[in-house]
């Protein structure tokens, strides 16, 4: 799908020809001479359009513009979320197979934080899954105009919105994918296509080379699968070499039964979405090989499946990580601290400015926080500071949770140093608290994106987060080097 910005208000926009043609029309509207303008203004005069936000009048051919189908759709104060729950709303009436050309014009200059929020939005609307259908319907639209009057003011968001929006639904696609098509050897691949774009490369290690780095947490999780672990380096090089990296690390639990301690079959199978985390690294460096912007950031991924077989670790099993620590592990399906922890150790050697781990971590924080916010954790305030405002900026929300002392005395065991799970209260930050022994030579920060990386129900499907906060964070951290 096509991006561009046009720098053009709505007479301009009235005479584009489209499929369809939404305008956006805010409180504060005011009317200008021209006939589309005049046809909104009597709109809202007969109370036929409301300018709250979502709130449509659909047409179809209306003789003030040059569209097959217009919607006009309040967007109340024009913030971000507003654009986007009117987008959102809009695209839905919208859809059709017909739709391949669409004109999206603000009726008044566009913020920079609402641009963004039309690019992603559209793209969410018109997504489509395909890979594994034998008669696929892919997204039938190909070009979206976005029109504004102050378009050189915002062409930077719009340029970063739509980098974003190619990084996460690459993070879609994967994160969808079932299991089968999905292995850890195929994210290995899917890593080794992105080196082929400018500024990245990569190295994927097998089981020899993770025995030989003395991962024990990481292989205890991969030994009851038959499917090979992979251990999965990406590097993104925008900067001199001297400038330290920001490291990335990725869960890529590329399906998860919950081992010995085996998931209840209901909905088990959305467990293929076990690997977002890891499917968002990949996201962030396919923005970051269109934005290059001027830092280095290293991608690291602890790919393996978590199954059941003959070799499998049990409950009691004390295993030793990268770094020495011995680990009981009292819960087999609390392995994706498993890997991360060898993970971070191995993020070490990169003398990193900052280490960010994203993870579907915790059910814990799904009660917490729901499907809205990513839970965030920093042993820094500038570095945590920083992560929630790029959430905020790009509208890939998350929020700041506790790492106090006292919720790591759960974690205390008789028989290894630690174990890997604590009781059910605080259940999200005691795992965090648990990464946080393996972080103690770098600042750090944990994403618990278990909520927030995916839809069940209906909507049941992969949502591409936190590739936009992850790359806000990194495209700020450029600028402040």
């Amino acid at each position: 799908m096509n991006f561009e910005l046009k720098s053009i208000g709505l007479v301009a926009a009235s005479t584009e020809k489209a499929d369809a043609l939404i305008v956006l029309v805010a409180q504060d509207f005011k009317a200008a001479k021209d006939d589309l303008s005049d046809l909104v203004a009597q709109a809202i005069k007969a109370a036929d359009l409301e300018t709250k936000p979502g709130k449509l009048l659909s047409l179809y051919r209306p003789v003030q513009a040059n569209a097959t189908r217009v919607v006009l759709a309040g967007i109340g104060g024009g913030s971000a979320r507003d654009v986007r729950t009117a987008v959102l709303a809009a695209a839905a009436s919208l859809k059709s197979p017909s739709l391949k050309k669409l004109m999206v014009c603000f009726a008044t200059p566009a913020r920079e934080d609402a641009v963004r929020a039309v690019v992603t939005a559209v793209a969410d609307a018109t997504y489509s899954y395909t890979h594994t259908k034998s008669k696929p319907e892919p997204r039938a639209l190909t070009k979206v105009l976005v029109a504004t009057s102050n378009a050189t003011e915002v062409q930077e968001s719009f340029d970063r919105a739509v980098a974003i929006t190619v990084g996460a639904e690459l993070a879609r696609e994967w994160a969808n994918r079932p299991a089968n098509h999905a292995t850890p050897a195929l994210l290995g691949k899917a890593a080794e296509e992105l080196a082929k774009l400018p500024k990245i490369s990569c190295e994927v290690m097998g089981p020899k080379e993770v025995a030989k780095l003395g991962m024990g947490a990481f292989m205890a999780v991969a030994q009851g699968s038959d499917q090979p672990l992979r251990f999965i380096v990406l590097r993104y090089n925008g900067a001199p070499k001297s400038q330290a990296p920001i490291v990335l690390v990725g869960k890529g639990i590329t399906f998860d039964c919950g081992g010995i301690s085996i998931k209840p079959a209901p909905e088990m199978d959305e467990m293929k979405f076990d690997m977002s985390g890891a499917a968002s690294v990949l996201g962030t460096f396919r923005s970051l090989a269109i934005l290059k912007p001027a830092i280095n950031v290293v991608g690291l991924i602890a790919a393996c499946e978590n199954l059941i077989n003959g070799q499998a670790v049990k409950p009691g099993d004390v295993v030793t990580s990268m770094s020495g620590q011995t680990i009981e592990i009292l819960n087999t399906d609390a392995e994706g601290r498993l890997v991360l922890c060898d993970a971070l150790t191995y993020a070490e050697r990169f003398k990193p400015a900052a280490v960010v781990d994203i993870a579907t971590l915790t059910g814990a924080c799904v009660i917490a926080l729901g499907g809205v916010r990513s839970g965030l954790y920093a042993s820094q305030d500038a570095l945590g500071g920083a992560l929630f405002a790029a959430g905020e900026a790009a509208q890939d929300l998350c929020w700041r949770m506790p790492l106090d002392e006292e919720y790591a005395e759960g974690l205390k065991t008789n028989f290894a140093d630690v174990a890997n799970v604590a009781g059910r209260a605080g259940g999200s930050i005691t795992a965090a608290k648990f990464l946080q022994r393996f972080t103690e030579k770098f600042p750090w920060a944990h994403l618990d994106i278990a909520g927030t990386a995916w839809k069940s129900g209906t909507a049941k499907g992969a949502t591409g987060r936190p590739v936009g906060l992850l790359v806000e964070y990194l495209i700020g951290e450029a600028r402040n080097a």
